[in-house]
């Protein structure tokens, strides 16, 4: 459905093929009406009523121009936040219930050319204004999210209670593996996170795959780590504007899943991110070592190779581009992989070996991963699973494991960890 949804009473104008908002579900329509571009710009502010919005050009009336019907019960334009970067508009949870803005999207915080640094915004600027929209996720392969290599874009919600005293600031980072992922997915909506934890909460969206960590060193000297150049900037954005939102810039926590919980560990030990973020929350998500400036060369050759004899990655459509990852990586095995790069120039060391990087031992960290997680991953019906035991458990995971421990050894910590386990 293209047009106006409601959520809570709030008049909703989703993107096109509904990757705007993602909300999920569409509510029922009550109301018809014709929407036509008014020939004045909206008012804004307190002052905003519907009357307003009618003279602005907005008929509650059905009109056969109009093959889509729109649910309106309450429409509700709060004045922008004015931070040092200039104003940022958002709008409200519930619209009916008036009051300052709650959730802030498509908010562009750095621009980037393909395989080049990303350079931070310092002027306010959003997608879309007057619809709200989310930005678009880095291209990737399939087609879940709306994509565009123009992705650096982060969203902002807080809660509706004015706040007493600066509000925690939790930044979260979508996981994916590096290649894959969009915080505009349902499950990273922050607006329940924002009200029931008293936070402000932004999400970020940043360069993956190929995009961000193909290592190109001999003429982008910086590409094998642009994806984690991305967050730094992202961050850098919260550490200028959020106290405009409510914000505490001196009491930021960074959380992430899976790949969203690596960068974070990778970030933990990057140089420009020392002092951007002040605890940290990794889920189902380490990285204990980085890629290899050798073993990124051998990927980014499989890479090249699978795109074809003379194409030009910097220049190559980027669905070829995507297409490419389908390489068989020559160091692991399997889809080739991207992520952060040991170039001595953005990462002067592996994350977390063979010890905590020195300019995080002062950060909090609280990791989780579940017990036995990567079952997950594997459909009942796999051939794997089908007669599992403890007896044959080894055998079978040699060959499926990319760390190169004896599966043995492994099994055996496992059950001295886990006795009770079947």
């Amino acid at each position: 459905m293209s047009g106006a949804d409601t959520k809570d009473g709030a008049l909703l104008l989703p993107s096109p093929a509904g990757k705007g908002w993602g909300w999920g579900s569409k509510a029922k329509p009550s109301v018809q009406a014709s929407v036509e571009p008014p020939p004045q710009p909206l008012p804004t502010g307190e002052g905003l009523s519907r009357r307003a919005l009618m003279a602005g050009g907005l008929a509650l009336t059905a009109s056969p121009a109009f093959a889509t019907v729109y649910a309106i019960s309450c429409v509700y334009l709060p004045s922008p936040v004015a931070t040092p970067s200039g104003a940022y508009f958002g709008t409200v949870r519930n619209a009916c219930d008036g009051g300052p803005p709650t959730f802030f999207p498509g908010i562009r915080y750095a621009r980037a050319a393909r395989f080049a640094p990303s350079k931070a915004l310092l002027e306010a600027s959003q997608r879309d204004v007057k619809n709200m929209y989310f930005g678009p996720a880095c291209p990737q392969s399939g087609d879940r999210y709306e994509q565009d290599e123009d992705c650096l874009f982060l969203n902002v919600w807080r809660p509706q209670a004015p706040a007493k005293k600066p509000r925690p600031v939790m930044v979260y980072f979508h996981g994916g593996a590096y290649s894959t992922g969009s915080v505009t997915d349902d499950l990273n909506n922050g607006a329940k996170l924002a009200e029931r934890g008293d936070v402000v909460v932004v999400t970020v969206n940043h360069r993956l795959n190929a995009l961000g960590y193909l290592y190109l060193p001999d003429h982008f000297p910086d590409s094998g780590n642009n994806g984690q150049l991305d967050l730094i900037c992202a961050l850098q954005w919260v550490q200028r504007n959020i106290a405009a939102f409510g914000g505490d810039p001196n009491n930021v926590t960074v959380f992430g899943q899976s790949g969203g919980g690596a960068k974070i560990a990778t970030l933990m030990a990057m140089p420009a991110a020392r002092g951007l973020f002040h605890k940290a929350i990794t889920m189902s998500g380490q990285q204990v070592t980085a890629s290899g400036p050798l073993n990124a060369r051998k990927r980014t050759a499989a890479l090249l190779d699978k795109l074809g004899p003379g194409v030009d990655p910097a220049s190559a459509p980027v669905e070829q581009l995507i297409a490419a990852l389908s390489a068989t990586d020559p160091v692991l095995g399997g889809g080739v992989y991207m992520g952060p790069v040991l170039d001595m120039r953005n990462l002067h060391r592996h994350p977390f070996w063979p010890d905590a990087a020195p300019q995080s031992l002062g950060i909090p960290m609280l990791l989780g991963n579940c017990v036995a997680e990567t079952r997950a991953f594997f459909p009942t019906d796999h051939r794997l699973i089908q007669g599992l035991d403890w007896s044959n458990l080894a055998a079978r995971a040699g060959p499926e494991m990319r760390v190169d421990l004896d599966p043995r050894w492994v099994v055996e910590q496992f059950r001295a960890r886990y006795p009770s386990d079947s």
